[in-house]
Protein backbone atom coordinates (compact mmCIF):
# COMPACT_ATOMS: atom_id res chain seq x y z
CA UNK A 1 0.00 0.00 0.00
CA UNK A 2 3.08 2.49 0.65
CA UNK A 3 4.09 1.81 -2.58
CA UNK A 4 1.23 2.42 -4.36
CA UNK A 5 0.97 5.37 -2.14
CA UNK A 6 4.31 6.30 -3.03
CA UNK A 7 3.55 6.18 -6.79
CA UNK A 8 0.49 8.42 -6.99
CA UNK A 9 2.43 10.84 -5.09
CA UNK A 10 5.04 10.73 -7.53
CA UNK A 11 2.38 11.10 -10.75
CA UNK A 12 0.78 13.85 -9.45
CA UNK A 13 4.05 15.56 -8.68
CA UNK A 14 4.60 14.63 -12.43
CA UNK A 15 1.39 15.77 -13.74
CA UNK A 16 2.13 19.39 -11.67
CA UNK A 17 5.77 19.67 -13.10
CA UNK A 18 4.11 18.93 -16.81
CA UNK A 19 1.04 21.35 -16.20
CA UNK A 20 3.89 24.10 -15.24
CA UNK A 21 6.13 23.49 -17.59
CA UNK A 22 2.98 23.87 -20.40
CA UNK A 23 2.19 27.22 -18.54
CA UNK A 24 5.61 28.20 -18.82
CA UNK A 25 5.75 27.35 -22.59
CA UNK A 26 2.39 29.38 -23.47
CA UNK A 27 3.24 32.49 -22.08
CA UNK A 28 6.51 32.23 -23.47
CA UNK A 29 5.24 31.53 -27.14
CA UNK A 30 2.93 34.51 -25.96
CA UNK A 31 5.51 36.57 -25.24
CA UNK A 32 7.01 35.86 -28.91
CA UNK A 33 3.57 36.39 -30.78
CA UNK A 34 2.77 39.76 -29.05
CA UNK A 35 6.18 41.31 -29.77
CA UNK A 36 5.27 41.73 -33.38
CA UNK A 37 2.47 44.56 -33.09
CA UNK A 38 2.12 44.56 -36.91
CA UNK A 39 3.86 42.12 -39.69
CA UNK A 40 4.50 41.84 -43.24
CA UNK A 41 6.19 39.04 -45.02
CA UNK A 42 5.96 36.60 -47.88
CA UNK A 43 5.02 32.76 -47.58
CA UNK A 44 5.56 29.35 -49.43
CA UNK A 45 3.23 26.31 -48.67
CA UNK A 46 3.46 22.82 -49.41
CA UNK A 47 0.90 20.30 -48.22
CA UNK A 48 1.57 16.65 -48.51
CA UNK A 49 -1.09 13.70 -47.75
CA UNK A 50 -0.55 11.13 -45.05
CA UNK A 51 2.18 8.88 -47.48
CA UNK A 52 4.28 12.48 -48.46
CA UNK A 53 2.87 12.93 -51.42
CA UNK A 54 2.64 16.38 -52.64
CA UNK A 55 -0.96 17.87 -53.04
CA UNK A 56 -0.11 21.39 -53.65
CA UNK A 57 2.54 24.26 -53.44
CA UNK A 58 1.60 28.26 -53.21
CA UNK A 59 2.92 31.47 -52.16
CA UNK A 60 1.63 34.71 -51.05
CA UNK A 61 1.90 37.71 -48.96
CA UNK A 62 0.24 38.23 -45.72
CA UNK A 63 -0.14 40.90 -43.26
CA UNK A 64 -0.93 41.32 -39.29
CA UNK A 65 -2.38 44.17 -37.39
CA UNK A 66 -3.25 43.85 -33.73
CA UNK A 67 -5.34 43.13 -32.20
CA UNK A 68 -7.09 40.79 -34.84
CA UNK A 69 -6.73 42.69 -37.77
CA UNK A 70 -5.59 40.24 -40.62
CA UNK A 71 -4.57 39.64 -44.45
CA UNK A 72 -3.85 36.31 -46.31
CA UNK A 73 -3.21 36.87 -50.24
CA UNK A 74 -2.41 33.52 -52.02
CA UNK A 75 -0.75 34.03 -55.83
CA UNK A 76 -1.90 33.00 -58.67
CA UNK A 77 -2.76 30.24 -60.22
CA UNK A 78 -5.09 29.83 -57.51
CA UNK A 79 -5.63 33.51 -55.94
CA UNK A 80 -7.40 33.51 -53.47
CA UNK A 81 -7.84 36.92 -50.55
CA UNK A 82 -8.64 36.06 -46.83
CA UNK A 83 -9.22 39.53 -44.70
CA UNK A 84 -10.49 39.43 -41.23
CA UNK A 85 -10.99 42.50 -39.10
CA UNK A 86 -11.60 40.78 -35.78
CA UNK A 87 -14.73 39.96 -36.19
CA UNK A 88 -15.69 38.79 -39.65
CA UNK A 89 -13.41 36.90 -41.71
CA UNK A 90 -14.19 37.75 -46.04
CA UNK A 91 -12.62 34.33 -48.27
CA UNK A 92 -12.69 35.69 -51.77
CA UNK A 93 -11.55 33.56 -54.70
CA UNK A 94 -11.46 35.57 -57.98
CA UNK A 95 -11.68 32.62 -60.39
CA UNK A 96 -15.17 31.45 -58.84
CA UNK A 97 -16.45 35.48 -58.14
CA UNK A 98 -17.43 34.37 -55.01
CA UNK A 99 -16.67 35.54 -51.17
CA UNK A 100 -17.76 33.53 -48.51
CA UNK A 101 -17.88 35.54 -45.13
CA UNK A 102 -17.63 34.33 -42.01
CA UNK A 103 -18.65 35.36 -37.99
CA UNK A 104 -15.02 34.73 -36.37
CA UNK A 105 -15.91 32.41 -33.79
CA UNK A 106 -13.48 30.61 -31.38
CA UNK A 107 -13.24 27.54 -33.33
CA UNK A 108 -12.04 29.84 -36.83
CA UNK A 109 -9.68 32.18 -34.14
CA UNK A 110 -7.54 28.83 -33.22
CA UNK A 111 -6.74 28.53 -37.48
CA UNK A 112 -3.05 28.46 -37.77
CA UNK A 113 -2.59 32.12 -39.80
CA UNK A 114 -5.32 33.47 -37.36
CA UNK A 115 -3.10 32.23 -34.02
CA UNK A 116 -0.84 35.20 -35.66
CA UNK A 117 -2.64 38.02 -35.15
CA UNK A 118 -5.51 36.92 -32.48
CA UNK A 119 -5.92 37.22 -28.87
CA UNK A 120 -2.63 35.31 -27.51
CA UNK A 121 -2.88 35.94 -24.02
CA UNK A 122 -5.15 32.81 -23.23
CA UNK A 123 -3.99 31.03 -25.98
CA UNK A 124 -2.97 28.54 -23.13
CA UNK A 125 -6.57 27.61 -22.62
CA UNK A 126 -7.13 26.44 -25.84
CA UNK A 127 -3.83 24.04 -26.30
CA UNK A 128 -1.22 22.19 -24.88
CA UNK A 129 2.03 24.15 -25.34
CA UNK A 130 6.00 22.14 -25.42
CA UNK A 131 9.01 24.41 -26.41
CA UNK A 132 11.78 22.98 -27.62
CA UNK A 133 14.93 25.16 -27.63
CA UNK A 134 17.72 24.56 -30.28
CA UNK A 135 20.66 27.18 -30.80
CA UNK A 136 18.81 30.42 -31.60
CA UNK A 137 15.75 28.23 -32.94
CA UNK A 138 12.64 27.74 -30.89
CA UNK A 139 9.83 25.52 -31.52
CA UNK A 140 6.92 25.60 -30.08
CA UNK A 141 4.18 22.59 -30.30
CA UNK A 142 0.57 22.76 -29.87
CA UNK A 143 -2.01 20.45 -29.30
CA UNK A 144 -5.64 21.35 -29.36
CA UNK A 145 -7.43 20.37 -25.96
CA UNK A 146 -10.50 20.29 -27.65
CA UNK A 147 -12.20 17.88 -30.08
CA UNK A 148 -13.40 20.15 -32.90
CA UNK A 149 -10.66 21.45 -34.42
CA UNK A 150 -9.54 22.05 -37.92
CA UNK A 151 -5.73 20.38 -36.92
CA UNK A 152 -4.47 17.49 -34.78
CA UNK A 153 -1.24 19.28 -33.81
CA UNK A 154 0.52 22.67 -34.85
CA UNK A 155 4.10 23.53 -34.79
CA UNK A 156 5.35 27.31 -34.76
CA UNK A 157 9.41 27.86 -35.26
CA UNK A 158 10.86 31.20 -34.48
CA UNK A 159 14.28 31.72 -35.23
CA UNK A 160 16.13 34.29 -33.47
CA UNK A 161 12.95 35.73 -32.32
CA UNK A 162 11.22 36.12 -35.49
CA UNK A 163 8.46 33.82 -36.88
CA UNK A 164 10.12 31.23 -39.63
CA UNK A 165 7.74 28.10 -40.13
CA UNK A 166 4.61 26.28 -39.15
CA UNK A 167 3.82 22.83 -39.72
CA UNK A 168 0.10 22.31 -39.68
CA UNK A 169 -0.89 18.25 -39.29
CA UNK A 170 -4.66 16.89 -39.45
CA UNK A 171 -6.65 13.99 -38.47
CA UNK A 172 -5.78 11.94 -41.43
CA UNK A 173 -1.83 12.68 -41.57
CA UNK A 174 -2.25 15.42 -44.02
CA UNK A 175 0.82 17.96 -43.80
CA UNK A 176 1.11 22.03 -44.34
CA UNK A 177 4.36 23.55 -44.35
CA UNK A 178 4.32 27.00 -44.51
CA UNK A 179 7.93 28.86 -44.56
CA UNK A 180 7.90 32.52 -43.82
CA UNK A 181 10.64 35.31 -45.34
CA UNK A 182 11.19 38.66 -45.60
CA UNK A 183 9.44 39.66 -42.41
CA UNK A 184 8.93 42.84 -41.22
CA UNK A 185 7.78 43.52 -37.92
CA UNK A 186 6.21 46.61 -35.97
CA UNK A 187 6.45 49.31 -39.55
CA UNK A 188 3.36 51.24 -39.65
CA UNK A 189 0.62 49.78 -41.90
CA UNK A 190 -2.88 51.32 -43.49
CA UNK A 191 -5.76 49.77 -41.76
CA UNK A 192 -7.63 49.90 -45.42
CA UNK A 193 -5.33 46.68 -46.05
CA UNK A 194 -7.94 45.19 -43.49
CA UNK A 195 -11.20 45.93 -44.97
CA UNK A 196 -12.70 44.27 -47.98
CA UNK A 197 -15.18 45.69 -50.73
CA UNK A 198 -17.40 43.30 -52.43
CA UNK A 199 -16.92 43.94 -56.30
CA UNK A 200 -19.76 44.02 -58.35
CA UNK A 201 -21.42 41.00 -59.89
CA UNK A 202 -19.00 38.56 -56.55
CA UNK A 203 -21.62 36.08 -55.70
CA UNK A 204 -21.54 36.55 -51.76
CA UNK A 205 -21.99 33.46 -49.62
CA UNK A 206 -23.10 33.88 -45.64
CA UNK A 207 -22.32 31.46 -43.38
Amino acid sequence: MRLIRLLFVAALAVAGVQAHADEAAAQRLSGMLTKAQTMTARFSQLTLDGSGTRLQETAGTLGLKRPGLFRWHTDAPNEQLLISNGEKIWLYDPDLEQVTIQKLDQRLTQTPALLLSGDVSKIGQSFDITAKDGGNVVDFTLKPKSKDTLFDSLRISFRSGVVNDMQLIDSVGQRTNILFFDVKMNEPMDAKQFVFEVPKGVDVIQE
